[in-house]
């Protein structure tokens, strides 16, 4: 992978400021005392008001390309007024819609070349549902944002990159939904990502059976012959190194993860468990199949903490320099 590096960046990262109750406001801090001396440089969308007790320098700006000058000395903040006082742990449906402002104008941001990529801080859908919010989660809203046909969620951190064919569903309907072109419709832009943002010229994809011991020649389920192989068969037909169904049992131990680059998991607990138990701080959320870099960290609102200064802000800052390299690999590749 090419790393970023401070005298590389010409435009900042956006970065949204999730549920205003949640952890968000305290790992944006920590994220800024982290990396405001080397970068990435990025610029929060938020209410000012939710820094105000941080004790870390802050200055608003009218425009994203302040923040580049701004960075090294303090947060720089693109305001955006909320509509009710905030407690933390405690979240308001009247702040839902600034909070959904402020994804909606750092997507305008980015696709309009004023940000380098997207990082999007944990956001709340309950309380999204709550007024209104129409979109299952913040990945399908980006996706309508972005005009994208199909967004993939892929988990990343240095030890393990995992893909959930299916995601937000509840296991009996994940299974029902699963077919062979979904398999390899995930598996072709997954590659596709990791040769252009992740700068992989060669990726090999390690497909997970569904059942246990990969259906065991059928004793266990007959989903890896009809759904699973023939999807593999039409990657490979597509020169993408995609090999399996492998026993996900055995899919994510060291020896096993030094042969892929990238597991395609066939629904979401398979994939994201092995990551959040091997790398739950460096884990990074990014959404493949965007015109656009976004990544987010891979845990969420946290409200059980929120305003207790117990949050730790390290799958943000991975978070914004996985941003940063994805952004720069992406532009060196075109």
């Amino acid at each position: 992978m090419v790393l970023f590096f401070k005298k590389e960046q010409i435009l900042p990262l956006a970065l949204t400021m999730g549920d205003p109750a949640g952890i968000g406001p305290e790992i944006t801090v920590g994220a800024w005392r982290a990396l405001h001396a080397e970068g990435p440089a990025f610029f929060v969308l938020a209410d000012p008001a939710l820094f105000s007790g941080s004790e870390v320098p802050t200055r608003a700006i009218a425009e994203p390309e302040e923040a580049l000058a701004v960075f090294a000395d303090a947060l720089p903040i693109l305001p955006l007024a909320l509509a009710a006082p905030v407690r933390p742990g405690k979240p308001d449906p009247a702040n839902a819609p600034r909070v959904i402002a402020a994804i909606e104008r750092a997507v305008a941001l980015t696709l309009a070349g004023r940000a380098a990529a997207l990082v999007t801080n944990p956001i709340s859908k309950s309380v999204l549902y709550a007024a209104g919010f129409p979109h299952p989660g913040h990945t399908e809203f980006l996706a309508a944002l972005t005009g994208a046909a199909t967004p993939i969620m892929m988990l990343a951190s240095p030890l393990l990159r995992v893909v959930p064919v299916t995601v937000h569903l509840a296991l009996r309907a994940a299974l029902l939904s699963l077919t062979t072109a979904a398999i390899e419709t995930a598996g072709r832009i997954t590659a596709a990502a990791l040769r252009e943002d992740f700068a992989l010229p060669s990726p090999r994809l390690a497909v997970a059976g569904l059942n246990p011991h990969a259906g065991e020649g059928g004793a266990m389920g007959d989903e890896e012959e009809t759904l699973i192989v023939p999807a593999i068969t039409a990657l490979r037909a597509a020169g993408i190194d995609a090999f399996g169904p492998l026993p996900p049992d055995t899919l994510f131990t060291a020896r096993a993860r030094a042969g892929y680059d990238a597991a395609l998991c066939m629904y979401h607990d398979q994939a994201l468990i092995p990551l959040k138990t091997l790398d739950m701080d460096g884990g990074v959320n990014v959404t493949l199949g965007l015109s656009i870099i976004r990544t987010s960290p891979d845990h969420g609102t946290a409200f059980d903490i929120a305003g207790q200064g117990r949050a730790d802000p390290a799958s943000l800052i991975a978070a914004l320099r996985l941003a940063a390299t994805l952004r720069a690999n992406r532009m060196r590749n075109r």
